[in-house]
């Protein structure tokens, strides 16, 4: 046995799929003494199966089986988790069929009888590619530190993070709101050639559409009242680094068209400025909006989605990852307990009661919510162990009051342009003046909300 791979093999995982049961067993054996971690199954759907539990590094299969053949296990494979490579094993009679499957994107296929040292080393170069060529744990890694998880969902999502990570493609993020967008494009960028620049957040949701330029941009002195000094802006801020842009939906149009120049030209022109600067950036993008309904309502510029869209990561809701719930509440309480430090209670715990209490709400916050009801536990606490009692008051507490930025600015909103519209009888041009917006946009914010101005209008009052 070569103890150099040997070594390198400590705690990879590899899937084996055959339908020749003496084979598979052979070839177990055999893995197993290389120093992998094997799992065998003699049919397709039992290794699609025992992929989320057993989370291999490489999977090897035959191609030619009964019901799913290999071709049809990796493209399953593929639709799950996109960045596990596949071997293929095949007989020489089935050769043209792995041909058009490593055409696919399968890593490797060997025929048989096959070299076992062949296939050692297949094996090792696959699993290299996916953990990555310093040997970087998927599950105990700096770069993803802030990241808590178990669960198969997000380990899958971390998976293609970390293989994005190693590129400069343009990442877009989408999940629900608080499901931590912003720690996973931090994640992305610890993991990434840029760590040692900046990683610059920007909040589309938090500039003033008429500053929005002067902020990415920057800006020289003089060019606009009160530029009483130059700034060289966030993009430059992030040069050689990252850039966030989260809630990109909330990007004014006008200034689409400028990030997207910026994007294809490596260059950007402050307010006021006569000559670009260039800019190396690796653009990181989050939404919880439908994007292709806003490039459908020319609310968002389809060429900017698309060159914003190279690569697409989606975050499970909490509802969708409920095994890593009792272990987000057990770091949430330590981290509560560290800044409350409360003189009188040690708040150690939950009971199980109140775990199971957690496991079934609803959490339509997600792990932010969650967050709030554990601090405000432990806030609350008079006993070691939280009471099962204590967290239902919470999570009522948090059904009510909890509402996040995005929809507390929709809800606001609406209520101000229907009043708007109340007032002036449904008289757009009049309710635009009072808004200090002008008409297009005006009506714009009206089609947002799904707001028509005749409802509003009185018999007294003119057309807009």
């Amino acid at each position: 046995m070569d103890t150099s791979i040997a070594a390198a093999a400590q705690h990879r995982k590899v899937l084996l799929v055959d339908d020749d049961q003496s084979l598979l067993r052979v070839l177990a054996i055999r893995l197993r003494h290389e120093g992998y971690d094997v799992e065998a199954t003699d049919n397709g759907r039992s290794a699609l199966a025992a992929l989320p539990s057993f989370r291999p590094h490489v999977v090897v299969t035959d191609m030619r089986m009964a019901g799913m053949d290999g071709l049809a296990l990796f493209e399953a494979i593929r639709e799950r988790e996109p960045t596990t490579p596949v071997i293929v094993l095949t007989a020489h009679g089935s050769i043209p069929d792995a041909v058009e499957a490593t055409q696919r994107g399968v890593f490797a296929y060997l025929t048989k009888p096959f070299d076992r040292q062949e296939l050692v080393s297949a094996i090792e170069q696959a699993s290299r590619l996916f953990i990555g060529e310093d040997e970087l744990s998927l599950d105990d890694a700096e770069w993803r530190k802030e990241i808590v998880s178990h669960s198969s969902a997000m380990e899958g999502l971390l998976r293609e993070a970390w293989s994005v990570s190693q590129t400069d493609a343009t990442v877009l993020i989408r999940g629900e709101s608080g499901t931590g967008k912003e720690l996973l494009a931090r994640a992305i960028h610890r993991a990434s050639r840029r760590v040692t620049k900046a990683l610059i957040p920007v909040n589309c949701t938090a500039i003033p559409e008429t500053l929005f330029e002067a902020e990415l941009f920057g800006h020289e002195k003089g060019s606009f009242t009160g530029a009483v000094q130059s700034r060289e802006g966030l993009i430059r801020a992030a040069h050689e680094g990252t850039l966030f842009l989260d809630e990109i939906g909330d990007m004014p149009l006008q200034f689409q068209a400028k990030l997207l120049r910026m994007l294809q030209e490596k260059e950007i022109r402050p307010v006021g400025a006569v000559k670009p600067h260039r800019v190396d950036v690796r653009v990181i993008s989050a939404t919880h909006q439908d994007l292709e309904t806003a490039v459908a309502a020319k609310a968002f510029r389809h060429d900017l989605y698309y060159r914003l869209n190279v690569v697409t990561l989606t975050i499970p809701s909490l509802a969708e990852r409920r095994e890593d719930i009792p272990l987000l509440a057990e770091h949430f309480l330590r981290s509560a307990c560290a800044d409350i430090k409360s003189p009188t209670i040690d708040v150690r715990g939950f009971s199980k009661s109140a775990i199971e209490l957690l496991m079934a709400a609803s959490w339509p916050g997600n792990v932010r919510q969650l967050r709030n009801v554990v601090d405000q536990c432990v806030a609350l606490a008079t006993t070691p162990v939280l009471p099962a009692n204590l967290v239902e008051r919470s999570l009522r507490s948090n059904e009510k009051s909890l509402l996040s930025f995005a929809a507390a600015r929709d809800r606001f909103e609406f209520g101000y342009l229907s009043q708007l519209l109340e007032m002036t009888g449904g008289n757009v041009a009049q309710a635009a003046r009072l808004a200090e917006r002008n008409r297009s946009e005006f009506y714009k914010l009206l089609h947002r909300h799904a707001l028509m101005p005749e409802m509003f209008r009185r018999s007294e009052h003119g057309e807009s």
